[in-house]
């Protein structure tokens, strides 16, 4: 049936029309035979979408920009009662049975039926269980939002330091201090115990609500609504990777404890012994002031647009900020039956210390990542909301695909001897690449085996008996789990990664590991056609128009076939990592001379164009406006406001 209609679509309308007046001379075309009871339906879900949808109430409802539990419980309750309301799902279904609907009003309608089949729930329990689980999770959030997190400085007698879970692991990864790093690991530690009592009774009712929805537990429900596919087929997926890496990661542990010894396998060391060193040596080429102008010019010489959208960046720590960098849509990207194509607005923040060592680099690649995101949902070009909504039915992998392609040039060497260069303007030199490679190369598996680690813990996690479920059982098979797939306990404590504890991200960092095979995938397909990645507007344009413009109206192994030419395998990953680092300097050394001749498409002064609005700001506080000044003098004032905060 896809394929047919899919067919019908291409030869009769070629529905996906990018400009207001095709869509105008299609509806006329069509207004003889288009079903006008379809259409109105349309019209009204697409409006009160609108309205009552979670993008538009979320930005002023998070815990973290100081709302009540109670508003945060309440609106999602509403929204979902918007989403599971079985009334609209059996009117959906009535109208796809009219005989007159044009293919694009049955592709509309096939978006409701996928939504609201996610989010029904008719079963009077249930929805009980469902409103608890709300409230549940909004306490949780708050409660987790307000922990003292930090660590007991033994440089300073004991004395307690706040930090956030990303400051944490920065210090882990670059003070010099063993004592130190392990207080910040045990600062890490201590979120577990503390999430551990409220998410216990979270775990219960998220089971009980996919059993009541006839799921064998609340991950096959979470893998299902948004993959449509079960998760036995997700782990066929996610075991060939493991069988295949697992190898790579005892040879990495090993080549670790023969160079470095022992103690640099203790979690609190492992980052340090990998990037200690070369951290230091790449931080001045990475200047947090100037990563938005960096992000913006790379993102502007791939010929990348948002399409009027406009973006608040909140990229600086403070205190009772969500503890993970997010980018999210109060308004998604959609065009109306007149043609007009509503552009989207992104909020995006980040938990950034400018003056601590790392951060520039961190920020940098938060930028691309996120702003990856948000490139995606801006270039979304469907007839409806419903095909940019930021949940089920929206694939997790399709979404973490195109953020993590992006933030991937942040360590190719055709990208560093282009953009990498520090307060003075001076290139990155070739040897602290170089070093970098030979210390980070032989250990990139193990990032690969601290993100399966996560899918892997969730799916046991659920597939406890209820009554085996306490707070010390989950607190053990999280560490049972990091020793198995990560070969010791993590740097990274599985009960600190947010996504578990959150409703909308739990049960779905299987969607990094599949984005990330698609990654390499991707990239390997691009290198043969194109050759060059970095400064190439093709790469661009085809990410829009294969990759983006569809939203949620194909599925994620399907894109990636489509625009690749053949099915994801983990094969290209694989050979990534298992090149040699020999090989990996030889082919990075040229791409660095290259880049280095040839420069920046986009030298640093110049005004890149992105299409958009863009917002600096600092909670309540705004930075910059480039709907006022322009993108380069935002910037520019940017970065006087980081001098002036944290180094003057």
């Amino acid at each position: 049936m896809r394929a047919a209609y899919k067919s019908t679509c291409i030869k009769k309308l070629k529905y996906a029309l990018p400009s207001r007046t095709s869509y105008i001379a299609h509806a006329i075309d069509l207004r003889m035979t288009a079903s006008e009871p379809a259409q109105k339906l349309i019209n009204e879900l697409n409006s009160t979408y609108e309205k009552v949808g979670w993008h538009s109430r979320y930005p002023n409802l998070t815990p973290n920009m100081g709302s009540s539990t109670e508003a945060l419980a309440k609106t999602k309750t509403e929204y979902e009662a918007f989403l599971g309301d079985p009334a609209k799902l059996k009117e959906v279904r009535e109208r796809m049975k009219d005989a007159d609907l044009t293919p694009e009003q049955m592709k509309v309608l096939q978006i409701f039926e996928r939504t609201f089949k996610c989010y029904i729930i008719e079963d009077l329990e249930a929805k009980n269980v469902k409103e608890r689980l709300n409230t549940l999770e909004a306490e949780l959030s708050e409660s987790r939002n307000q922990l003292a997190l930090g660590y007991k400085d033994p440089q300073a007698d004991g004395e307690f330091k706040k930090c956030s879970s990303v400051q944490l692991r920065s210090i882990m990864r670059v003070n010099d201090d063993e004592a130190t790093r392990k207080a910040c690991f045990e600062g890490m530690r201590s979120i577990g115990p503390f999430v551990a009592e409220r998410f216990v009774e979270i775990v219960k009712c998220r089971n009980r609500l996919a059993r009541s929805l006839g799921y064998e537990d609340y991950y096959d429900f979470k893998v299902t609504s948004a993959e449509g596919f079960g998760k036995t087929r997700l782990f066929e997926i996610m075991d060939d990777l493991e069988t295949k890496t697992r190898p790579l990661m005892h040879g990495a542990r090993k080549a670790l404890l023969e160079s470095k010894g022992a103690s640099a396998l203790e979690p609190y060391n492992i980052g340090y012994a990998l990037s200690g060193d070369t951290e230091k040596a790449l931080d001045p080429y990475f200047p947090f002031e100037d990563a938005v102008d960096v992000w913006a010019r790379t993102f502007a010489a791939l010929g990348i647009k948002y399409n009027g959208a406009t973006m608040t960046l909140d990229l600086c720590d403070r205190e009772k900020k969500y503890s993970n960098g997010f980018c999210h849509w109060p308004q998604v990207a959609w065009r109306k039956p007149d043609g007009a194509l509503v552009p989207s607005k992104a909020n995006f923040t980040s938990l950034a210390t400018p003056n601590q060592l790392g951060s520039g680099r961190t920020a940098l690649v938060t930028l691309l990542h996120e702003g990856g995101h948000a490139a995606h949902m801006a270039n979304i070009d469907q007839p409806s909301p419903f095909f940019g909504q930021e949940r089920a039915p929206f694939s997790v992998a399709m979404a973490e695909n195109q953020s993590m392609f992006l933030d991937a040039f942040a360590h190719d060497s055709a990208w560093l001897g282009r953009y990498a260069r520090d307060k003075e303007g001076l290139v990155i030199p070739w040897s602290v690449i170089e070093e970098h490679i030979k210390a980070s190369h032989p250990y990139e598996v193990m990032a690969l085996r601290a993100m399966l680690a996560v899918p892997y813990f969730e799916k046991a996690l659920y597939e406890l008996p209820e009554d085996h479920l306490s707070v010390q059982s989950v607190l053990d098979l999280a560490d049972k789990v990091e020793v198995e797939i990560q070969g010791g306990l993590s740097a990274r404590p599985l009960m600190s990664v947010p996504h578990i504890l959150a409703d909308e991200a739990s049960c779905y960092y299987h969607g990094y590991v599949l984005a990330e095979m698609s990654v390499h995938h991707t990239r390997a397909y691009f290198k043969a056609k194109y050759v060059q990645l970095v400064d190439n507007p093709k790469v661009g344009a085809d990410l829009a128009e294969s990759y983006w413009k569809p939203g949620n109206s194909e599925m994620f192994l399907d894109v990636v076939q489509k625009l690749t030419g053949k099915p994801l395998t983990a094969d290209a990953w694989v050979e990534v990592l298992s090149t040699s680092v020999k090989d990996k300097l030889i082919e990075e050394l040229r791409d660095y001379e290259e880049a280095v001749a040839k420069g920046p498409a986009i030298s640093r002064g110049s005004e890149p164009d992105l299409g958009m609005r863009i917002i600096l700001a600092h909670g309540d506080d705004v930075i910059g406006d480039s709907g006022k000044t322009g993108l380069q003098q935002a910037c520019n004032e940017f970065k006087s406001w980081v001098q002036k905060t944290y180094f003057s």
